[in-house]
């Protein structure tokens, strides 16, 4: 099917985890951990995101893991259980969003997706959410071997399925990597929400 609207951006890519998919590692750690705010403090100390930037281009998953702990021999056994229970970080789709993907893809917009995830890990994704289905490429950082807001990735993304940054939207929970696929000529919107998503791929002409 054509494209819906004939204007400059025709294409969607999503991002996965804080978009589709209800990742966090609040999920796990809520469950060895006091509260929200002891989470937050072990979470800076040890830099997951940082350092998970490191495993999502596919640094050995459990090579980083014995790494970190031996840094952080405190923290050992908590960080350890983010590799044996990592399942326990995933809460479902996030369905108020994936109604968005159903929309545009009843439209016949072009979706795709650009998602910073393990290679370790990824068969979680591909055997619990059915929607993955839905799109026409998937560029996953684990499996590419660079994650975002590095721009090769979005570079990867383009040469591989013939995309046109300028004529394409590109959503994510993480405003760097927003801001990196901005800076090679995407249209980029930082999710808060999908009701707010929705109004500004309206804005686009991507939805009636």
């Amino acid at each position: 099917m054509a494209p819906v609207n004939d204007g400059a951006v025709d294409t969607v890519v999503f991002d996965l985890g804080g978009v589709l998919i209800d990742w966090s590692p609040y999920y796990l750690y809520r469950k060895l951990l006091d509260s929200d705010e002891e989470i937050a403090r072990f979470l800076d100390e040890i830099d997951l995101f940082n350092w998970l930037q490191g495993v999502d281009a596919d640094q050995p998953f459990q090579r980083g893991v014995a790494e970190l702990s031996a840094r952080l021999p405190q923290h050992a056994e908590l960080i350890e259980a983010y590799w044996h229970r990592w399942e326990e970080t995933l809460n479902g789709s996030l369905d108020d969003s994936l109604a968005v993907v159903a929309e545009l893809k009843a439209e016949g917009v072009p979706l795709y997706v650009i998602s910073n995830w393990s290679s370790e890990t990824w068969h979680h994704a591909t055997q619990r959410f059915a929607f993955l289905d839905w799109f026409e490429g998937l560029v996953i950082s684990g499996l590419e071997g660079v994650a975002k807001p590095d721009p090769k990735i979005f570079h990867l993304a383009c040469e591989r399925y013939n995309l046109r940054p300028e004529g394409a939207v590109f959503i994510d929970d993480r405003a760097d990597n927003v801001e990196s696929a901005r800076t090679l000529g995407f249209h980029g919107i930082h999710f808060k929400d999908a009701a707010a998503l929705r109004r500004q791929l309206t804005a686009l002409e991507l939805l009636p």
